[in-house]
């Protein structure tokens, strides 16, 4: 049974103008800028704008395992190819946590170095999984902090020994005793070293590492004050003697402290303590100079290949 045929209204006319290419317009009213337009497009005048395709971004997901037992931890989903691994370390410790950011180590290999916080993530992709080994740091400080804990233990500490406290030195020896000009003059070159170094911190140096375990603050402040209390008990001991040149011997010593200053101390104060101390700072700075150089002759070898790690010309 067939319907009836719906009238044609003008409505109904317009539209079926509209599909025949036709451009429908009142007897009455004058061709408006809308149906001019679509007259140019259909005419071949203008072209039509091109259609925009979207493209797709691929996200990865870092799945990271235990280093000693391989465990899955978690999965790290939607990671962007232009997250960084502090981007992974920040999206890991929502997931878990108890692992702050700064106690993450992340690995590649399970015996690989860790992985800088600033690498980019896409550098690392073979797949759209990647697989990344997690190892604790442990408690973790900033640099500045380490530094200043470190250099502020021995400054206080040697002006403890200076004034000769009771709990350390006999009172009725100390004030018998006369200081030689020496141990006032040591004690001014031990503070005005650290002082330096404590400003350099705040103000100079600018630390690559955000932080380093709290462990290795530990070693660095057990060794840097242990040596101060040794040094300064004998330095400032009631019963020091001077150095065996005299005037002469101090005066060298402190003029040459602003070139090498724990040699020219050991010189100065003509202690044994100092001089171990000075020993094994020398060898812990040939190698930290060494390390550096070879830093820099990999990334600025024409303007550094002539120079010296340490000392000019010879080393």
């Amino acid at each position: 049974m067939q319907g009836r045929q719906k009238p044609s209204t003008p409505e109904h006319q317009e539209d079926l103008a509209a599909r025949e290419g036709a451009l429908p317009m009142s007897h009455n009213d004058k061709p408006s800028f809308t149906s001019f337009s679509q007259l140019a497009v259909s005419s071949g005048h203008l072209k039509p704008p091109p259609v925009l395709k979207h493209s797709k971004i691929t996200y990865f997901e870092v799945e990271i395992l235990d280093v000693q037992s391989k465990k899955q931890i978690c999965i790290v989903d939607k990671v962007s190819p232009s997250s960084t691994l502090l981007d992974v370390k920040l999206k890991f410790h929502k997931a878990c946590p108890q692992w702050s950011p700064s106690r993450v180590g992340l690995q590649l290999e399970r015996n690989g170095p860790y992985l800088k916080d600033s690498i980019n993530i896409q550098s690392l992709a073979v797949s759209s999984i990647i697989t990344l080994y997690f190892t604790d740091l442990g408690q973790q400080v900033g640099w500045t902090t380490f530094f200043l804990t470190e250099y502020s233990g021995p400054l206080l500490i040697y002006l403890l020994f200076y004034i000769r406290l009771s709990t350390i030195y006999d009172q009725v020896e100390s004030t018998k005793n006369f200081r030689h000009p020496v141990v006032h003059l040591a004690c001014f070159c031990h503070c005005l070293h650290y002082i330096r170094h404590l400003l350099e911190t705040l103000f100079v140096h600018k630390f690559s590492g955000g932080h380093t375990p709290l462990k290795n603050m530990i070693k660095g402040c057990a060794f840097y004050w242990g040596f101060t209390s040794w040094i300064a008990y004998y330095i400032n001991h009631p019963q020091y003697t001077p150095p065996s040149f005299g005037h002469r011997q101090v005066s060298f010593a402190a003029l040459a402290f602003l070139v090498g200053s724990w040699i020219s101390f050991t010189v100065m104060t003509q202690t044994l303590p100092v001089g171990i101390f000075a020993f094994l700072m020398v060898i812990q700075m040939s190698l930290w100079a060494q390390r550096k150089h070879k830093l820099y002759l990999k990334r600025f070898y024409p303007e550094v290949r002539r120079k010296a790690a340490l000392i000019p010309i010879i080393f």
